[in-house]
Formats: C-alpha cells, sequence, structure tokens
C-alpha cells in the first residue's frame, strides 16, 4: 500500500489478508473488538495485517512460525495463539510443524510457556478433528 490510499482502502486491503490468513478466527477477533475499542481493530486489520503482514520479504507460513514464537515468548497470549495457530494451519504449517516449533521454543521460553503454547495448540488441533498427532 502507498501513502495516497485512504483509510478505508488500507482496512479492505487488510481485511483481505485476514480472511486469506486468519478466516473466521479474525473476524471473531475484530467482532469481541467491536463494541469497547473498533479504532484497535481497525489498526489490526488495516496495519498489522494490510501493511505489516502483507510484506514481501517472508511467506506466510514463515510469518506465522515467527509469530507463535513470538506469541510462546510472551506468555500469556493463549487466546492470540488460538487465532494463530489456525491461521499457521490455514497457510500451510501442518500440526506436527507447529508441535515440533513450540517444543523449539521451550529452550528459549522456558518449558511452562512452552507448555502453555502447546495445550492452546491442542485446543485448535481438537476443534479441527486433528487429534490424536502421529507422534
Amino acid at each position: 500500500m502507498n501513502d495516497s490510499t485512504t483509510r478505508e482502502e488500507r482496512f479492505a486491503h487488510g481485511m483481505g489478508v485476514l480472511d486469506k490468513v486468519d478466516g473466521e478466527a479474525g473476524r471473531r477477533v475484530l467482532d469481541t473488538l467491536a463494541d469497547i475499542n473498533p479504532e484497535l481493530g481497525h489498526q489490526v486489520v488495516a496495519w498489522a495485517f494490510g501493511e505489516i503482514y502483507d510484506r514481501p520479504g517472508l511467506a506466510p507460513r514463515d510469518r506465522q512460525l515467527v509469530t507463535l514464537g513470538m506469541l510462546t515468548a510472551l506468555g500469556g497470549c493463549e487466546a492470540q495463539l488460538d487465532v494463530h495457530v489456525n491461521a499457521a494451519l490455514n497457510v500451510g504449517l501442518t500440526p506436527e510443524q507447529i508441535v515440533e516449533a513450540l517444543t523449539h521454543s521451550a529452550v528459549y521460553c522456558g518449558m511452562p510457556r512452552a507448555l502453555n503454547a502447546t495445550l492452546a495448540a491442542k485446543k485448535v488441533f481438537a476443534e479441527r478433528g486433528l487429534l490424536p498427532l502421529g507422534g
């Protein structure tokens, strides 16, 4: 996007990216913000997805790996992990790759955060009928 686009155009572009990546989960996040902070919802769509997520330097699956690692490292982000585990599956990561990334994060983020992230992933996998994993 360039500086001459309107606020509405940036939002529309971001919604297209959000829908491709997060689908219904992304829309649910926007819905939860609608009656308390619609401006934050706008910024998530227009800026985070329309401007940052859509940059050409990384493929969507790579962006999701980074996002899963960051949310795990931050801790306390299980609601966002729910959305981004779904997104990771939507952009081509397998459940096994997601679990491997979360296992790897234990070395850098600590066991409690890796466990919490893994349990968030387990919830998403169960909702999508992907359990049990092969091992």
